[in-house]
Formats: structure tokens, sequence, C-alpha cells
């Protein structure tokens, strides 16, 4: 898409609003962050190009042409004051608001940075790339650390869980590779999901975190027992390009190739706790983890709305995925 655009939203779609569009961008719109606050929006683009916008009317507070050499393929909002962008050639830069520049520039990576995360301390900075390896930059003393192992395929997403023990990353093979913190040269785990890819993630408790795949479902999954413990949704049949998390953590946000948002309940997921020692059975239909998780609705907010057929979830046959679950998995 070229054009940002702003919606306030409503459990229905006739109260779904457009509250303004912005078309500053030349070429397709590639990622987008709210500062903490929520007043601003930054924006990266395929024209090499940083917009930062303002929430309350989309206009456009300040650009940063030519920010790269390659179009721009992720952003990270690290505080009020700095940012980190990544690009399809696998360059990384971080920007400092104050002083107008970058003043880190470093390319380690042979092809696209996929995604990026930061440790608490704002230091460590964890960068995904389509060349197999996660990068490992330290911000605070402007250093290149290292990059891992290449795994097999590319990177696609990263998070930081278990309170800062572990890094987590996706692959276009459909494989979590786990990293323990500080030991970022080789992987400590892995396992297969039955899923063509990984394409994003979120983390949703310190346990569980909710990926995005080629074949248009959401699944939520336990790390360490490493266990697809349900779907909390689907774009059937659709890859599912981005998750977002609420700021108060009830609900989980989608989008796919089918132009469409959808808002998912996560409230089930804060209780979820996975026995070490229990296997599901090989072949069970996952449990569907929030109302219309299974469902195929059109509606834009198809994931909040009420189900007001009287049949349950159990009773739905859309999807007979077989998962993987900590017996299946690789571990190094």
């Amino acid at each position: 898409m070229i054009s940002t655009k702003r919606y306030s939203y409503s459990c229905w779609e006739s109260g779904n609003k457009e509250l303004w569009s912005s078309g500053h961008h030349l070429k397709s719109c590639r990622d987008s962050a709210f500062t903490s606050d929520g007043q601003q929006l930054f924006t990266v683009s395929k024209d090499k190009a940083i917009h930062i916008l303002s929430m309350e009317e989309g206009k456009l507070i300040k650009r940063i042409p030519k920010a790269h050499d390659s179009p721009l393929n992720c952003l990270l909002l690290i505080d009020e004051n700095l940012f980190a962008t990544g690009d399809d050639n696998g360059m990384l830069k971080v920007w400092d608001l104050r002083r107008d520049t970058s003043f880190m520039e470093m390319k380690n990576h042979e092809e696209y940075i996929s995604d990026m995360a930061i440790d608490e301390n704002k230091k460590m900075l964890l960068t995904a790339s389509g060349d197999g390896t996660m990068g490992v930059f330290n911000i605070k003393r402007r250093r290149f650390e290292l990059l891992s192992e290449y795994q097999s395929g590319d990177l696609t997403s990263v998070a930081i869980m278990k309170r800062g023990k572990k890094v987590v990353c996706g692959s276009s093979e459909g494989t979590i590779y786990l990293f323990n913190w500080n030991g970022f040269g080789a992987t400590s785990d892995r396992f297969a999901v039955k899923a063509e890819s990984i394409d994003c993630m979120v983390p949703i408790t310190d346990n569980i975190v909710c990926t995005g795949s080629m074949d248009g479902v959401i699944r939520a999954i336990n790390i360490l027992p490493n266990r697809v413990v349900g779907t909390v949704g689907q774009h059937p049949g659709e890859p599912i390009e981005q998750l977002a998390k609420s700021r108060d953590g009830k609900f989980l946000a989608s989008c796919a190739h089918d132009q469409k948002v959808k808002f998912w309940d996560m409230s089930s997921l804060s209780s979820i706790v996975v026995d070490v020692y229990r296997k599901r059975k090989k072949n069970k239909q996952l449990p569907a983890l929030s109302r219309k998780a299974f469902g195929g609705a059109d509606d834009f907010f198809s994931g909040l709305r009420e189900e007001t057929e009287g049949k349950s979830m159990g009773d739905q046959e859309d999807s007979n995925e077989d998962e993987s679950d900590s017996d299946d998995s690789d571990s190094d």
C-alpha cells in the first residue's frame, strides 16, 4: 500500500470510521510504529524514506528522504529519541531525533533485515535476516557483537521471552529457533511447527507467543515446553503479514493478503498452563482460543463480534491441522 490510514473502530462494522489517509510515501509503506504516548506514527517505505506523522490529523511532521541506499523493510522505536531501521540489503541504522541523523550504521547481514527487537535496558539490539542469521548489536557502545550460526531458511521474526533469558526466531520454513541470552552464536533448541512458514510473531505472555503464517492461521505457541497450544484465529487461505497486540493486552490485531484487519480476543491466553508431562494426541484438532478462531466471517472485526449461533467451537471442522509438540522438536 502507498497510503497510511487511521481508523476508529467498533465491534460492529457500522461503527468503523476512517479518520484520515496519508499518501506522503511514493511507494509501498512496509512498516509502522506508534510512539509510546500514541501521539505520533513512524512509517518506513520502499521509497527509502522515513516519515513521522501526527496522529491527530495525519499531518507530516518530519520526512527523512533517502534514509538508506536500499528500500527500507523494518522499523523499531527504542525510546522517545532513538529508533532503528533495516533495509533490503542488510543495512542497520540507529537514529537520534535530537541530532537529526543516524549515529550508527552497520552492514553485517547479506540479505534483508526482516525484524528487530531490543532488551529492557535498551542496550542490545537483535536483528533477524533473510540470510538465515540473527545479528547482535550493542547500541550503547555502538558496535557489532556477532552473528548467529546460519539456519535453514530466512529468519523472519525475532522476540525476547522468558524474562529476557530466551530469544525466539521464526523462519520461512516453519521452524522456531531458540537462543539463550548471551549464547547467541548457536541455538539452544528448535522445533518445527506444521505450517508453511512463520512470517511474524508477537509475545503475548512471558511463555506464549502468537505467530502468523502463510497458511493464514494464527497459532498460540508455548515456549519451553515447546508446544502449539491452540489457534487464535485465521485469514482463510491468505498469508498473514503482521500481528500487533493492543496496549491493554486483551486483543490481537492481524492483517493479511485479503486486505482485512481482524481483531481477536486473547483473554484466555493469560490463564493457559502447559503440562510438561502431558502430550497432545496426534492428529487432534487444535483447540480454538477465541470465538472465531476457525470462522470465515467477512466482516472487518469478525474476531470481536459476539458469537450469536448456538454451536460451540468444538463442532467446527474448518481446520484439522497436525501440529508439532515438544516431542517432535530437534534439540541441539
